[in-house]
């Protein structure tokens, strides 16, 4: 069995590492409930960042849950993920998802979102070599 880690480098930590994000992504994947938004870090992996605001989600238990699962789901995919800065944004409605729905959203969000920018870096890599 394979050992998927969650470090400290997987992590965005700083205001401004988020702030670089939220600038100008040039990678969104959308449901209805969660936005994610990528930038190309430079680094050999992807990083993951979560913003829930107490306006989506009022309650702290709820919070955690959906940070747990963002972040679990993440750990498990992130092999497949281009390098890119990941925000993911939770918005209205998040707390009514239980958690098997909220892992389905979250990996079809995974799978949008690590297509989109690979295609991204491809028509990046191909205008510059063009």
């Amino acid at each position: 069995m394979t050992h998927h880690a969650y470090s400290r480098e997987l992590r965005l930590l700083t205001p401004a590492h988020f702030q670089a994000v939220f600038q100008k992504p040039p990678v969104k994947a959308v449901t209805a409930e969660l936005t994610m938004l990528a930038t190309p870090n430079g680094l050999e992996h992807a990083r993951i960042g979560v913003t829930i605001s107490k306006k989506r989600a009022k309650r702290a238990v709820d919070r955690n849950r959906i940070k747990r699962q963002i972040r679990e789901t993440f750990r498990l995919k992130q092999y497949k993920i281009p390098a890119f800065d990941i925000v993911v944004i939770a918005k209205q409605g998040i707390t009514s998802l239980e958690n098997p729905e909220l892992r389905e959203r979250l990996n079809y969000l995974w799978r949008k979102l690590s297509k989109r920018c690979e295609q991204y870096q491809s028509s990046v890599s191909s205008s510059t070599n063009g």
